[in-house]
């Protein structure tokens, strides 16, 4: 029997927040910004591969040259995103971002690398060297072959574009899991008011953290409800990558600050950022770039007024929680690794449990497959 298609949270008629999402309510909604996967899933018993990556590519064009200005935030770390260190010494962005498993971090990095030197072939030599920026979460319960190669890391990022962005099981999200249920990929975002700048803010996460009982809809304590229908709780919590973006002209530490935000929306969900867990938060603006040669001295830039920052923060925090459980939502059920099966969060269930918290009807059996 064909398995019913999966819907993000807000065509299950439930939301998050009262501000108003972008067209795509993506993280591609920031102008600019573009999304690429790439899904390997092949094989069962113990050579079968659930991983993949995911690239974000900042600003659509040559990110090398034309850097962005950068923040971002540790809740807690056990995790790894490596090149963050340069990030938070420069405040700048200079090569794509990739999303992938803990074992193939180096792999991607390396790729990547490949990658970009062959499009920049000055890169070690006349130019400076680059360090990718690569977040990884653990998917090993799920993937028996810890092995990311290279092609994939070319396709990811050849198949970055503006536009829909696909969720769930795809790219670096293809082996994770989340509140038990399966979980992956997800993205939202928020558009403020013309008084407030009209500014876009768009996140998107790899999801991999989370235990059942803990998990929450727009504040509503839906977990204990679920979690007959979740795995067992296991031992390892998991791990959470979040990248924000946002057209608003902010600073590093205005970014930095921004991060923080995301790190409220992640709780907001359910985390208690674990002892094992890592939640690792990047974010960018769009507004302005940072030559890598300026033609002088100086170099001006536009920064927001910080008595202007409040409506991003609460845009932040929405466009957070949103993603995540639009990764759960667009996630179904995935065997793997050993014949491990994942159950996806059921739907149904999910509506007829918030309808009971909201004393609206109940959605009949079958409308939130």
């Amino acid at each position: 029997m064909k398995s019913a298609p999966r819907r993000r949270l807000r065509d299950l008629g439930l939301t998050v927040g009262r501000r108003t999402p972008g067209p795509l309510n993506a993280i591609t909604d920031v102008a600019g910004v573009m999304v690429g996967h790439s899904t390997v899933i092949d094989g069962n018993g113990p050579g079968a591969r659930r991983t993949g990556v995911t690239a974000i590519r900042p600003n659509g064009g040559d990110i090398f040259h034309d850097r962005v200005l950068a923040g971002s935030f540790v809740l807690n770390g056990a995790g790894e995103m490596s090149g963050l260190i340069q990030v938070g010494e420069w405040g700048l962005i200079e090569t794509p971002i990739l999303l992938t498993s803990t074992l193939s971090v180096g792999a991607v990095s390396a790729a990547t690398v490949q990658y970009m030197v062959a499009h920049h072939p000055g890169i070690g030599t006349e130019h400076d060297v680059i360090i990718p920026l690569v977040g990884e979460c653990d998917d090993s319960y799920l993937d028996g072959t810890h092995r990311v190669e290279p092609q994939h890391v070319f396709a990811a990022l050849d198949d970055c574009a503006a536009g829909p962005v696909a969720e769930g099981a795809v790219g670096g999200g293809t082996g994770m899991l989340c509140f038990g249920f399966k979980g992956g990929i997800g993205t939202a975002s928020r558009v403020l008011t013309a008084d407030e700048g009209g500014y876009t803010v768009g996140v998107l996460v790899m999801s991999n953290f989370g235990d059942a009982e803990d998990l929450r809809v727009d504040g509503l304590p839906v977990g204990p409800a679920l979690a007959r229908h979740a795995l067992p709780r296991r031992s390892r919590y998991g791990s959470i990558i979040a990248v924000v973006a946002t057209d608003a002209p902010l600073g590093n530490r205005a970014l930095d600050r921004l991060c923080k935000r995301v790190a409220l929306g992640i709780g907001r969900v359910g985390s208690y950022a674990a002892h094992g867990s890592g939640e690792i938060v990047i974010g960018f603006s769009t507004a302005n770039t940072v030559p890598r040669r300026p033609s002088g001295r100086t170099f001006t830039l536009t920064l927001l007024a910080d008595h202007a920052v409040n409506p991003l923060y609460q845009a932040a925090i929405e466009a957070t929680e949103e993603a995540i459980l639009n990764a759960l939502c667009m996630a179904g059920t995935m065997v793997g690794f050993e014949g491990r099966t994942v159950p996806g969060l059921p739907l149904d269930a999910l509506q007829q449990v918030v309808a009971r918290f909201r004393g609206g009807p109940v959605a009949p059996p079958g409308a939130g497959q």
